[in-house]
Parts: C-alpha cells; sequence; structure tokens
C-alpha cells in the first residue's frame, strides 16, 4: 500500500496523469465490506464523538461512550435528559457519530436521525453498570438516545477502503429510509 501510494505521489510530482480507472480502483469496494469494515471500526474505536446542531446552526461535538451498534448498525447512548444535546435532537433530529480507530488508522463517520428513548424497558436494557455514579437519580436523569443511519462514510488502509485519489471523496453506503420505501414493501 505505501509503495501505490509512493507511485501516485511520484507520478503527481511530475505533472503525469494517471489513468481514472485507477482512482475508481480504490473505491470500488462492496457494500457488505464497507458495513463490516465499519462494525469492527465503531467496535475498536470504545468512544464516538456524538455531532448535534444548535438552533443557530453550530455544531456541537462530544465525546460519548456508546454501546456496540445492532445488526442494522444502529446505535445508543446514555445520557443525562437534562443535557444541551437532549433539547438539540428534540429540536433537529439530525446528527452525526464519528468514530476514530487511531490503532487502525480508520474511521466511520455516521450520519442519521436520533430518538430520545424515555420507555423504561429501554432504559434498563441500554444500561452499563459503572454509569451509577454519573446518575444518582437514574429513573429521573438517564436517557437513551438511539440514532438510525441513514448515511455512512467509512476509511480503513487495513481494509483497502480509501478515498478517491483526486478528490478525496469516501466510500458510503446510503441506508433506505422507512419514509422512502416503495410502498408496496411496507
Amino acid at each position: 500500500m505505501m509503495m501505490h501510494r509512493t507511485v501516485i505521489a511520484v507520478a503527481l510530482s511530475f505533472g503525469l496523469s494517471l489513468p481514472s480507472a485507477f482512482a475508481q480502483q480504490q473505491t470500488a469496494v462492496s457494500r457488505d465490506s464497507l458495513l463490516q469494515a465499519a462494525r469492527e471500526i465503531m467496535t475498536a474505536a470504545r468512544y464516538c464523538a456524538l455531532i448535534t446542531l444548535s438552533a443557530d446552526g453550530r455544531a456541537h461535538a462530544r465525546v460519548m461512550d456508546p454501546f456496540a451498534p445492532d445488526t442494522e448498525l444502529v446505535v445508543r447512548l446514555g445520557t443525562n435528559a437534562l443535557s444541551r444535546k437532549v433539547g438539540e435532537i428534540r429540536r433537529d433530529p439530525r446528527v452525526t457519530l464519528f468514530y476514530f480507530d487511531r490503532a487502525g488508522a480508520a474511521y466511520v463517520s455516521l450520519y442519521g436521525t436520533a430518538v430520545i428513548e424515555e420507555k423504561a424497558e429501554v432504559l434498563q436494557r441500554w444500561w452499563k453498570k459503572e454509569w451509577q455514579a454519573f446518575y444518582p437519580e437514574r429513573e429521573k436523569t438517564y436517557r437513551v438516545i438511539t440514532v438510525r443511519p441513514q448515511r455512512l462514510e467509512v476509511v480503513s488502509e487495513k481494509h483497502g477502503i480509501l478515498g478517491d485519489t483526486l478528490t478525496w471523496a469516501v466510500p458510503a453506503v446510503d441506508f433506505e429510509s422507512k419514509d422512502n420505501r416503495d410502498p408496496a414493501r411496507k
């Protein structure tokens, strides 16, 4: 892989053009491969950044301790019901989760919609014992954020998933929205 990049760098430094097929070669990764790599990166990263939007359009990011993604890459995170992020999600449910695996030189950006869960069975299921000190009044203050993916972008040198050599466009998976499905399939 390093040799591959060196050849590209040398060619570009001499003003040589590379065939467009070469640029496409790096982004021609199957959906299943992207999803498998994403799941591995999300699990290895341990923490992620949850990014929400304020009323005036500012991005607010914070480090979160997520649960592992489920089979559909739905992610759940615990939070304080009184936190700024809860109000922002209720106002605008569009969020981004960013996972960075430093050791694996890889990242995942998951764009989706979030819902604040308040049902007792959901709060019980998505709980970590080590959080007890943060939620002394757990029933009143603990909530679960459920993020359903709409789009996923992945970069992983280990998996050979790299951006386009010219535009740096990242390989992505678009998830089917329940609102956009064919009515015959509902």
